[in-house]
């Protein structure tokens, strides 16, 4: 074992914010290993705060751009 983490699966619309309930595109996984999910507003509000506790974010706030440019209106 190396000590990295795994790579993450992708974040899908199923999967929703622990804060709000909107689809997630932010996962916080803490150093115990347990996972947030945040949606992009959630995920800025409280990703360097999760960030300085040790944390990995993995963010893919980026589909938001994407799908708006495709015109896909249900990000």
């Amino acid at each position: 074992m190396t000590g990295t983490l795994a790579p993450t699966k992708p974040l899908t619309a199923q999967d929703r914010c622990d804060r709000c309930g909107a689809q997630a595109y932010v996962r916080a996984t803490l150093s115990g290993g347990a996972d947030l999910l945040f949606c992009a507003h959630h995920g800025r509000k409280y990703g360097e705060t999760l960030r300085a506790s040790g944390a990995e974010l993995h963010d893919e706030t980026d589909k938001l751009t994407e799908n708006r440019l495709r015109g896909d209106d249900h990000a």
